[in-house]
């Protein structure tokens, strides 16, 4: 197959605007599964953690043939946290399809995506999806993305794209707005049609020296490493030699294993890669992301991918409670530190460092936000560590001795009456309204540039203070002057003052004082909080205290006691929540809340 024939494109988009549902029609459209064969939905989320969270966390290829032209598609992370996939995964490809979401519109990270498209120059197919919505209003959403990509300082020439609109679901789509909201019978036929007409072929030289991007990283029981990328010149062949370059000089020399290249959802072996198709490379051992692989001859390096800096980081330790142990089988820190490092080897954005150079146990990990940091802690919680995490802290930059702190984008979807609370709430965690719309549909969009260091331990509070009616979607915008102090959890913690197990009893007398986090038959140990206090200050507690047993009966004093059911953080939500005082204790079984010190003090 010669490069004419081949596209590569990525599909980007806002988080849950249906990128993965698109692809797995496109999949299913092209003949590659038999028409009796069981598949799975969202078969490109393949990990378990983006089924459960419905999200991509990881950015997959996949490739179909159509008219006798190889597609390779990308499917993207949605999330600015997982921004580095996003950057990383755009330098595989010629082109993008912009999804957007009939009712939604355009989002922070459809912003984030797009900017980044933009920035590389691709060719961007807009496509309006969920078409069939009730509350779909295509002609104002295409509205925003125009004026979107002008505020985007997109040219003349990247205005110039073509809309489609689709029902992913169904795997239909249309070029006519009309047709699409009649919802006469389609398939994906246009959408095709469109990829191989707007999307140009990879550019490059077939019979000079190959050049091949190092974009992804995985690993085979059975060869090793493998490096993931477009091949932009020349082409590879198996058992062929070749030089692994590293920031433009050439590092070693190297012998290709084994070549495959992609075939549907299938690594497949093959003798010959072309230029302009996505392959992987077996033989390569010391291959990082931002490598170039070149012919010997013509050692030539292709520009590095580039990633945005985290702004948030973590201390990472080995769990120290009195509880350690008892769930997880990985325990020390030299084994957190190799999977750290493994961690960073694969995702471009992490970055890993010694906290302290006294601390040889704890480890500083730098990500792009707290979902990210959270993504990391659940995958090692599952492989059996036990961690003491820190809270999350800001990265400040020094510019002429003047700090500065990272700023982000908040946009803000809620009901009328929640706007005054959230923007109170919000003001005074030092955030500036920006925009505010009224669809007419009883809900009012905001926009609002709140610092990072503002955003920390909100996200609950938004959903509390919008009886879970919000919501709130973020994007880094870069940087602002420091913004002094910034109010965060006003609260402070109901806190165990002994080891023991929590009784109903106990509890029910402290339900007073605040919210409880634990349940009767929960082991607790001095330090552990088991809720949060009505009152700023700590207040330490006993929640083992067992009823005093006496010969008197008196009427009603035996009755049931009855119990709120406790307030149980998930592992994102306790992030947020902890204070520069606490940790988290992260055991494969369990995630608790506890005070740095143990003592009363």
């Amino acid at each position: 197959m010669n490069g004419i024939k081949i596209r590569n494109v990525a599909i980007i988009a806002h988080v849950d605007h249906g990128k993965t549902t698109l692809v797995d029609a496109l999949l299913w459209q092209s003949g590659l599964f038999r028409d009796n064969q069981t598949v799975q939905e969202r078969i490109m989320d393949s990990l378990d953690l983006e089924r459960e969270k419905g999200i991509t966390i990881m950015a997959k290829n996949t490739s179909v043939v159509y008219g006798g032209y190889k597609i390779n598609i990308v499917d993207t992370p949605g999330h600015a946290d997982f921004g580095g996939e996003v950057e990383r995964t755009l330098t595989m490809v010629d082109g993008a399809l912009l999804l957007v979401d009939s009712s939604e519109g355009p989002l922070p990270q459809t912003r984030f995506v797009l900017q980044k498209a933009l920035e590389k120059r691709l060719p961007i197919i807009c496509v309006v999806n969920k078409i069939d919505r009730p509350d779909r209003r295509p002609e104002e959403v295409l509205d925003e993305i125009y004026s979107l990509f002008i505020d985007l300082d997109a040219d003349d020439a990247q205005l110039e794209f073509p809309v489609l609109y689709t029902n992913a679901k169904i795997g239909a789509a249309w070029t006519d707005l009309d047709q699409a909201l009649s919802g006469g019978a389609s398939s994906l036929e246009c959408l095709f049609e469109a990829i191989v007409k707007n999307i140009p072929a990879p550019v490059g030289d077939p019979d000079a020296g190959a050049q091949f991007l190092v974009t992804n990283l995985e690993w085979s029981d059975y060869v090793g490493r493998l490096a993931i990328g477009p091949l932009r010149r020349g082409r590879l062949k198996a058992g062929q030699d070749v030089v692994l370059m590293k920031e433009g000089k050439v590092s070693q020399r190297c012998q290709l294993k084994v070549l495959y290249t992609y075939r549907g959802l299938m690594r497949v072996e093959t003798q010959l890669a072309e230029i302009g198709d996505i392959v992987a490379l077996a033989g390569l051992p010391e291959a990082f992301i931002g490598d170039t692989v070149a012919d010997p001859e013509t050692p030539e390096a292709l520009p590095p991918v580039i990633v945005d800096e985290p702004t948030l980081t973590m201390e990472f330790s080995p769990n120290t409670s009195p509880l350690a142990g008892r769930d997880g089988h990985i325990l020390t820190s030299r084994q957190i530190k190799t999977r750290l490092d493994k961690e960073a080897l694969f995702n471009v954005s992490i970055r890993v460092s010694q906290a302290d150079e006294d601390s040889a146990e704890v480890f500083k990990v730098g990500a792009r936000g707290e979902l990210q940091l959270a993504v990391l802690v659940e995958t090692m919680r599952r492989e059996g560590f036990e961690l003491t995490l820190g809270p999350p802290r800001i990265i400040v930059k020094d510019e002429d001795s003047n700090p500065k702190e990272p700023l982000e984008l908040a946009v803000i979807d809620v009901p009328e009456e929640y706007v005054g609370i959230v923007t109170e709430k919000l003001t005074a965690r030092k955030g500036k309204v920006v925009k505010l719309a009224n669809h007419g549909s009883g809900r009012v969009r905001l926009e609002m540039e709140v610092s990072t260091r503002g955003l920390i331990g909100y996200r609950s509070q938004f959903m509390t203070d919008t009886r879970g009616a919000g919501l709130l979607n973020t994007m880094a915008i870069g940087h602002t002057p420091w913004q002094g102090p910034i109010k965060g959890r006003q609260n402070g913690s109901l806190v165990a003052d002994r080891q023991g197990v929590a009784v109903t009893y106990a509890l029910y007398h402290l339900q007073p004082r605040g919210l409880i986090f634990a349940s009767p038959g929960d082991v607790v140990y001095s330090g552990l909080i088991v809720g949060e206090n009505s009152r700023a200050e700590d207040l330490w507690v006993n929640p083992c205290k067992e009823k005093k047993l006496t010969n008197i009966r008196a009427s009603g004093s035996d009755e049931a006691l009855r119990l709120t059911p406790p307030r149980k953080l998930s592992l994102e939500e306790a992030i947020e929540y902890i204070k520069q005082d606490e940790v988290l204790e992260v055991t494969p079984k369990a995630v608790r809340l506890r005070k740095k010190s143990l003592t009363p003090k």
